[in-house]
């Protein structure tokens, strides 16, 4: 009898053991909330953002950003301390009466994106092979400055024309603008009367006689030869900047105040006044320039440090970009690594990425393959501009056969022909595709949303991993792997940040 009581109470410890663990299984609702090999693809929501994206109303949006402006000036006069402090709006939800958009779905939506991706990656490579192979020493352009720019620029020798805008005030009194945002540019400009060509803007054009502060540079001020593309026209210094797609911004460099939100100006910032400009900038007046060399926005400002939170790209919603050393102190799921600095190009932000993982198993790159070399090229950028990131060969083809080794128990979907990795989706919610994570130096680990890299390419439930191959032996991380995620460019201690899911 005691050995069949014993045998009982043995089978209901083990039975009272198996239901426990089963339950606590249970209770990891979602792997993309813990660490494992996989996450988990939300493609219901994803798909329900694509068909939002297309029923966008900008003259509602227009009400409310009138609203929100009438609050903040009644507010201001109350504020004791302001920050460098401006909203953020994606390209195609941009809050004006006027504003339409030509895409029937969200497939023609895409592709128009992509077409200027690619112009924006020529662009950042272009200018990459000038920075290395080429000379802009300032001595060189002091003994030698053009009477004339108008001509002597290649298409694509400079940055693309961004994905992000902001309103910016402009002179003193301040005339607000829609600007373009843009980490890979360092002249900031914006069209200026008189106009010999100007595009259409939602903003009256700027008058440069109306304020009190615009200062034309001299010819061999230490910013007019910091410019890549300057020329001496008048005693005065003139600019020209062309971008990937052809579009282009000629006039004269001034010093000028930008008014950013409710903190106090920020005097003789360094400014284009572009008198002949072209180009696809939708109804921007103009780019506020957030690279890392001498004549950017930053580099105006005592910590030369900017935090920023990207939209997402198919949200009609806002996010914050504040100037500054960062406020708040570091999180428990804040990842860092370090800000390199390139000897050739002062433009872009690059990252010491060390590897990455697919499906929990870290990827056989060659260290080089991650590395900027000694002459400067190589190496990775973080990019606003850039949507899908750009990997080259050695990076690239690893990844790409780990994570479709992970999902083959998904169907094939098709996709523009940057993207050579996509599945269809449609009948499914919520589906599991390997983890990716990108490792930093001292062990450190960014564990990315599976939004972060698939994305969407239609509504109809076509998916595609977010990187493509590049030739170039300069790695580019985009816009997608860092949405949703708090960045911050610490200029000051030569540190990168990012802490998901904190917009």
């Amino acid at each position: 009898m005691a050995s069949l009581f014993h045998l009982f109470f043995l089978l209901s410890l083990s039975l009272s053991l198996s239901l426990s663990l089963s339950l606590a299984l249970c209770r990891v609702k979602d792997p993309s909330e813990s660490p494992g090999t996989t996450t988990t693809l939300d493609v219901t929501a994803a798909l329900r953002k694509t068909t939002q994206a297309l029923a966008f109303d900008p003259p509602r949006a227009h009400r409310q950003l009138l609203h929100k402006a009438i609050k903040t000036t009644t507010l201001r006069s109350s504020a004791s301390t302001a920050t460098l402090s401006l909203h953020i709006y994606s390209r195609d939800f941009l809050p004006l009466p006027d504003f339409t958009t030509t895409h029937k779905d969200y497939e023609s939506l895409t592709l128009a994106r992509l077409r200027r991706d690619f112009d924006r990656v020529r662009s950042i490579f272009a200018r990459a092979a000038i920075a290395i192979n080429g000379s802009d020493s300032k001595a060189a352009k002091a003994a030698a400055m053009p009477d004339s720019i108008r001509g002597t620029i290649v298409s694509g020798s400079s940055q693309g024309i961004g994905e992000y805008f902001s309103r910016v005030g402009i002179g003193r009194p301040a005339k607000p603008q829609f600007m373009v945002l843009d980490t890979g540019s360092d002249v900031s400009w914006v069209q200026c009367l008189p106009c010999t060509d100007c595009y259409k803007q939602a903003d009256p054009i700027y008058d440069p006689t109306g304020s009190d502060t615009y200062t034309p540079l001299r010819c061999f001020s230490e910013l007019c030869l910091s410019a890549t593309n300057s020329a001496c026209r008048n005693a005065t210094c003139h600019y020209q900047v062309v971008y990937g797609d052809g579009s282009f911004s000629i006039g004269e460099l001034a010093a000028e105040t930008l008014t950013i939100g409710d903190a106090a100006p920020v005097e003789n910032v360094a400014m284009g006044c572009g008198f002949d400009n072209e180009g696809t900038f939708v109804a921007a007046g103009g780019l506020l320039a957030l690279g890392a060399g001498t004549l950017s926005f930053p580099s105006h400002l005592p910590s030369h440090s900017f935090t920023y939170c990207l939209v997402d790209r198919d949200t009609p919603g806002t996010s914050i970009i504040d100037f500054g050393p960062p406020t708040a102190q570091p999180e428990a799921s804040t990842i860092t690594t370090k800000l390199l600095r390139s000897k050739k190009i002062q433009t872009f932000y690059y990252l010491e990425l060390t590897g990455i993982s697919v499906g929990g198993t870290k990827l056989a790159i060659p260290p080089s393959a991650l590395a900027m070399d000694s002459d400067g090229s190589g190496g990775v950028i973080l990019d606003t501009g850039t949507a899908v990131s750009r990997l080259n060969k050695q990076v690239y083809e690893p990844l790409r056969e780990a994570f479709v080794n992970g999902t083959r128990h998904l169907s094939p979907g098709t996709g523009p022909g940057i993207f050579d990795t996509c599945y269809n989706m449609p009948p499914m919610k919520r589906v599991q595709v390997p983890s990716v994570v990108f490792h930093f130096g001292e062990g450190k680990e960014l564990r990315l949303r599976p939004n972060n890299f698939l994305m969407p390419v239609d509504s109809k439930g076509n998916f595609c991993l977010a990187f493509a191959k590049t030739p170039s032996p300069l790695n580019i991380i985009g816009n997608v792997q860092h949405q949703r995620m708090r960045v911050v460019i610490d200029m000051e201690n030569s540190i990168v940040s990012f802490t998901p899911n904190k917009c």
